[in-house]
């Protein structure tokens, strides 16, 4: 065996020149594996293959009734899905009242494009959730209550533990409950609009031990807009439905794709942390 572990040809078998010896028995350059050949020149080239980073996934997870959540979240995902690398879900949770009571509340048929979750326990494939939904009496609407309350084994596990979440709502009026059905119930006397609608959930995302996600201010001056009626607070983005005809306006959905992006950029930053 010749230095390096070259092989050499037996010295009783066709004795070649000593230059040539010496250029046989210089070790053998390793080979590596080759995936790209130009056939132009005949000269194999690696391919250079870059890391795989995998998206990251963030959930829309809402109730809507008549559509007023339904087109926050639409404008959510939209500002989310601006972000690279990240992939965004929506889902209806499960309707609980009947056909028959829904034509009688005169509700628009559900869009079946967007699917219904079907379990609890595909929220544990998400990075991250916002939660969407009106609000009832200052809560969260039955529907979403139902879903929350379906997460036991969840809980029981803590699944969801460390897991970035948030909210938007709907509200009938001005003092329906914009903050406390998401955030305190204590304001009720003392904020003049948007009362009710976070504080209430926040308890749900308190017990699986997640982490809520609040925009503050970081929508700029739009938050401080006293030119027209607009939903929305610091706790989430949230639309004034009134009796049920009026929509969102640009301004409450501007802020609700500013929450889908912003969720996106905090939810991306933990995930690769």
């Amino acid at each position: 065996m010749g230095k390096g572990g070259g092989c050499v040809p037996s010295k009783q078998k066709n004795r070649k020149s000593s230059a040539a010896t010496d250029q046989d028995s210089r070790p053998l350059p390793p080979v590596e594996p080759t995936t790209n050949t130009d056939a132009g020149d005949g000269v194999a080239e690696k391919e250079f293959v870059p890391p795989m980073e995998r998206k990251i996934k963030l959930f829309i997870v809402y109730y809507s009734m008549y559509g007023h959540v339904e087109s926050l979240a639409m404008r959510m995902k939209k500002g989310a899905e601006s972000v690279e690398g990240v992939e965004v879900c929506l889902y209806r949770v499960p309707e609980t009242l009947s056909d028959e009571v829904l034509a009688q509340m005169r509700a628009p048929p559900k869009d079946d494009a967007i699917p219904e979750i079907d379990s609890a326990a595909l929220l544990t494939e998400a990075d991250g959730i916002l939660f969407g939904f009106p609000t009832r009496y200052g809560c969260m609407a039955a529907q979403m209550k139902a879903f929350f309350d379906s997460t036991g084994n969840l809980w029981r596990e803590q699944k969801l533990a460390g897991k970035p979440a948030g909210f938007f709502v709907s509200t009938g009026t001005q003092g329906g409950g914009q903050e406390t059905t998401a955030v305190e119930l204590w304001k009720l006397n003392k904020a003049p609009y948007n009362i009710c609608c976070s504080w209430t959930a926040i308890t749900q995302l308190a017990h699986h031990g997640m982490l809520f996600v609040p925009i503050g201010c970081t929508f700029g001056a739009g938050m401080f807009k006293m030119d027209s009626i607009r939903g929305g607070t610091p706790y989430g983005a949230g639309v004034f439905a009134g009796d049920g005809t009026r929509q969102a306006s640009e301004t409450e959905l501007a802020l609700a794709e500013h929450q889908g992006k912003y969720m996106a950029v905090v939810v991306k930053k933990l995930a690769q942390d």
